[in-house]
C-alpha cells in the first residue's frame, strides 16, 4: 500500500525566540563585564557617542556632559544628537537585530567609541528601572520620547506634548537598587567618571546634589596633548602623570605618537625589576574613555620593563569593550610600539650612558631577551650587559679584556662547581645557565672579531689542574683504590692533583647531560630483555663518568691520602664527594644524602672514639 504524505498534517511553524532579559542580565554581570561598575562606562560612552554626531550636525557647538548621584538616583545627561521615537524603539528596545537604518549608521560608527548595542543592558546590573528622556537635534520641531525599560524585559514608550520641549540631548535615569550602593554613592559615582573618563575630549562635569559647584571630571587634557614651555617642562610632566596613574617614579619616560592609526601615549620604565616573562597591563583609552588597564597585548612580551598609558582612535574594543580585538591594526600597533622602545634604548646608548647605565642595571634581562632576536639590539648592547663571571658580576666587554678565549658554561651548577679554580687556573669563565645568557655570549665574536667563545669541556679544566709527582701519586695509591671503590655506586671516578685554591679540598667535574646518561645507561641494563630495554640500548652511549678530584695542596686531602684503615678511607672519600657535591648546589639525590648524613656519623663515631 503506497505510504501516504502527511507533510500538510504536520506543517512547519515559524516561532520567535523568546529573550529572559533577567537571565541575560546575569550573563552580561557574570561572564562579558568584569564588574557592575562598567554601566557607568556604558552611559559616558553612549553619550560621548551622541555628543561626536551632534558635532558632525553642528560642528561650532559647545557641547557637555553632566553627571548627578545623590544617593537616590544617578543621571547622565548629555548636549548630544539626541533619538526620536524610531530610534528609541531601533536601540534601546531591541537586541540583537539588525536594520537597514542601523546597518548605515553602523558604517559611519568609525569616530564612536562603542560598537555594540548592548551597552545600555549594563544599567540592568545596579537598577531594575531605566529611564530614558531624549529629544532630537536633527530635526527642530522633533518632539521629545519617553522610554522606560525594566529588568524583566519590558518597556514602555511615549511622545511627549508640545510644551514639554527640553533642549536636544539626552538624560537616562536610574534608581539603583539598594544591593547596588557600592557602585551608586556619590563619592563612587565621581570615582568611576574620573576613572574612566579623565582623557575624553569633551567637558564632563558631576554634582552630588549637596548644592555646591560641579565638579570638573576631565579639567586637563592628556599632558602629552598640551604645550610646555620647554622640553624639560615636558619630560617633568609626563613624569609625574606616570607617577600619579601607576604609582611609581619612572627611570624614564618615552614618549609614544603613532599618526596612523592616532595613538599617543607615554611608556614609563620601571625603577625596579621585574621577574622573566611577567607582562604587565596597560592602560589602554580609545578616543579618551578607559578601555582596559590590563591590556597586555598592546606591546610584545619582550617589553615587560615598561607599563604604557596610551590613547588611540583605530583601535578595536571586543564586545565587552574591556580590552583589544586581536586585529591586523593592533599587530601593526604592537610592532611600531616595539619599535619606538628600540629607539628610546639606542637614543640612550648613543648620547645618555648613566641612563643606559642604570637601566641595564635593572632590567639587563628583558635586553638580554630583546637582543637574542634583534641584531641591531645585540650589536648595540651586548658588550655593555653584565655576566656572572669568574671575575665577578662584570660586562663582557670588560670580561674580554683580560680574556680573549671565553669559556661559558651550560648550567648554573657546572659554573658553581668550576668558578673558584678556573679563577685561580687563569681561565675565563661565563655562567651560561641563566635565561639567555649561554646563547648571547657565544654571539660575542660577532662584535668583538679577535675574541673567542666555546663551551666549556672538563677535560679543559682538569688540564690546567697540575699532576702530583710519581712518588705522591704512588703513596696515594691505596687511598684512591678505596675512595673509586667507595664511589662507584655514583660512577664516580677519584684523581689526586694540585690546583688553586688550596683551601679547595675537593672538586667535583661532572655535568648535568652525563649524569643523564648514566641514568638512561643503569635504566637500560635494569630492563635487559624488554621492549623498554631494547629502546634505551638503541639510546645508550658510552657513559661519561662523574670525576672527584682531590686537592694535593689542601692539609685535609694531604691526611686523609695517608689513612690506612680501610673502612675510615672509605668515610673519608665519601665526606669529600659529599662536600663537593653540595658545593655545587645542585639538587641531592636521595643516595647522595643518606651518604653526607652517613658518613658525618661515622666521621663523629670515629672522633669520640679516639677521643676516649
Amino acid at each position: 500500500m503506497p505510504l501516504r504524505d502527511t507533510s500538510a498534517d504536520h506543517a512547519a511553524t515559524d516561532r520567535t525566540f523568546q529573550v529572559d532579559l533577567r537571565g541575560l542580565v546575569d550573563l552580561l554581570s557574570h561572564h562579558l563585564y568584569s564588574s557592575p561598575r562598567v554601566y557607568l562606562r556604558e552611559l559616558l560612552q553612549n553619550a560621548v557617542d551622541a555628543l561626536t554626531a551632534r558635532h558632525a550636525v553642528e560642528p561650532h557647538g559647545h557641547f557637555g556632559i553632566r553627571l548627578y548621584a545623590d544617593g537616590k538616583v544617578v543621571r547622565v545627561e548629555d548636549d548630544g544628537v539626541g533619538l526620536t521615537e524610531a530610534d528609541v524603539h531601533t536601540f534601546l528596545a531591541t537586541i540583537g537585530r539588525s536594520s537597514k537604518r542601523a546597518e548605515r549608521i553602523a558604517e559611519q560608527r568609525a569616530d564612536f567609541i562603542g560598537q555594540f548595542g548592548i551597552g545600555l543592558l549594563s544599567c540592568f546590573l545596579v537598577a531594575d528601572e531605566i529611564h530614558v528622556l531624549s529629544r532630537s537635534a536633527r530635526t527642530p520641531d522633533a518632539p521629545a520620547v519617553e522610554w522606560r525599560g525594566r529588568g524583566d524585559g519590558s518597556y514602555t514608550v511615549r511622545t511627549l506634548p508640545a510644551s514639554a520641549r527640553p533642549r536636544p540631548g539626552t538624560t537616562v535615569t536610574l534608581t539603583p537598587r539598594s544591593d547596588a550602593g557600592e557602585w551608586t554613592r556619590p563619592q563612587q559615582v565621581h570615582a568611576l567618571a574620573r576613572h574612566f573618563g579623565s582623557l575624553l575630549r569633551h567637558p564632563v562635569t558631576f554634582d552630588d546634589g549637596s548644592g555646591g559647584q560641579a565638579a570638573p571630571v576631565n579639567p586637563e587634557p592628556a599632558p602629552w596633548a598640551r604645550s610646555f614651555p620647554t622640553p624639560g617642562a615636558r619630560s617633568r610632566a609626563l613624569a609625574a602623570y606616570g607617577e600619579e596613574v601607576f604609582g611609581f617614579a619612572p627611570l624614564d619616560t618615552i614618549e609614544l605618537d603613532l599618526p596612523a592609526v592616532g595613538l599617543k601615549g607615554i611608556a614609563c620604565v620601571l625603577p625596579e625589576a621585574v621577574p622573566a616573562g611577567r607582562r604587565h597591563g596597560h592602560r589602554v583609552h580609545v578616543k579618551g574613555m578607559l578601555l582596559s588597564e590590563q591590556a597586555e597585548e598592546i606591546l610584545p612580551e619582550w617589553a615587560f620593563f615598561v607599563r604604557c598609558v596610551v590613547d588611540a582612535e583605530s583601535l578595536r574594543p571586543t564586545a565587552s569593550r574591556e580590552s583589544l580585538y586581536e586585529d591586523a591594526t593592533l599587530a601593526a600597533v604592537r610592532d611600531a610600539l616595539a619599535e619606538r622602545l628600540r629607539e628610546w634604548i639606542a637614543r640612550a646608548a648613543a648620547s645618555d650612558p648613566d641612563l643606559l647605565g642604570r637601566f641595564l642595571q635593572t632590567h639587563h634581562l628583558a635586553v638580554k631577551s630583546l637582543a637574542v632576536h634583534d641584531d641591531e639590539i645585540l650589536r648595540m648592547l651586548l658588550p655593555w650587559l653584565p655576566f656572572e663571571t669568574t671575575d665577578g658580576h662584570t660586562t663582557l666587554d670588560e670580561f674580554a679584556r683580560t680574556h680573549r678565549t671565553v669559556l661559558v658554561t651550560s648550567s648554573v651548577e657546572e659554573f658553581r662547581q668550576v668558578a673558584a679554580i678556573a679563577s685561580a687556573a687563569g681561565l675565563g669563565v661565563v655562567n651560561g645557565g641563566y635565561t639567555y645568557d649561554r646563547e648571547l655570549v657565544h654571539r660575542m665574536p660577532e662584535i668583538r672579531p679577535e675574541v673567542s667563545v666555546a663551551d666549556l669541556d672538563p677535560a679543559t679544566l682538569t688540564a690546567h689542574l697540575d699532576p702530583v709527582d710519581r712518588e705522591t701519586e704512588l703513596a696515594a695509591a691505596p687511598y684512591l683504590a678505596q675512595a673509586r671503590d667507595a664511589l662507584a655506586v655514583f660512577d664516580c671516578d677519584v684523581a689526586l692533583r694540585t690546583f688553586q685554591p688550596a683551601s679547595a679540598p675537593a672538586l667535583l667535574v661532572d655535568s648535568r647531560e652525563a649524569r643523564h646518561e648514566r641514568t638512561r645507561s643503569r635504566l637500560a641494563r635494569e630492563q635487559e630483555g624488554g621492549l623498554w630495554g631494547d629502546i634505551l640500548g638503541a639510546l645508550r652511549q658510552e657513559a661519561p663518568r662523574a670525576q672527584l678530584i682531590l686537592n694535593q695542596l689542601n692539609p685535609l686531602v694531604r691526611t686523609a691520602v695517608a689513612i690506612d684503615e680501610p673502612e675510615l678511607a672509605r668515610t673519608s672519600a665519601e665526606a669529600l664527594y659529599g662536600q663537593a657535591v653540595m658545593l655545587s648546589r645542585r639538587p641531592l639525590r636521595p643516595a647522595e644524602s643518606s651518604l653526607i648524613n652517613r658518613s658525618f656519623l661515622d666521621l663523629l663515631a670515629h672522633a669520640l672514639r679516639k677521643d676516649s
